[in-house]
């Protein structure tokens, strides 16, 4: 049973930097592609930054620059985000499916595991 756990949301100022963790149990990374997917107030999903089973990144037009992600030997996924804006206030979930090529995100469906997502609040 593939689980996913986050961590590392929370309350940060306007410029600040968070790093959300993501632990995955029940198999390993080599053979997943790993998407961080936030839920804005009255927004649809977005598909935020993504890790592909090559270890190659994907990063919403929006946010890169801003944004790294990154995998450790721990089956363990990490997003840095920094300069923050009260704009990225949302809850952020990260999602896992076992599939090839570069991670994309188009909806909900593409993903078959999600963890139960970790907040993030923004104050200007």
């Amino acid at each position: 049973q593939v689980e996913l756990v986050e961590s590392g949301g929370g309350s940060v100022q306007s410029g600040g930097s968070l790093r959300l963790s993501c632990e995955v149990s029940g198999t390993t990374l080599a053979h997943y592609c790993i998407m961080w997917v936030r839920l804005r107030p009255g927004a649809d999903p977005e598909g935020v930054a993504g890790i592909d089973t090559s270890g190659r990144r994907t990063y919403s037009d929006s946010l890169k620059g801003r944004l790294n992600i990154s995998q450790d030997n721990t089956d363990t996924v990490y997003l840095e985000m920094n300069n923050l804006k009260p704009e990225d206030t949302a809850l952020y979930y990260c999602a896992a499916t076992q599939r090839g090529g570069r991670c994309y995100f188009h909806g909900e469906g593409d993903y078959n595991y999600w963890g139960q997502g970790t907040q993030v609040t923004v104050s200007s």
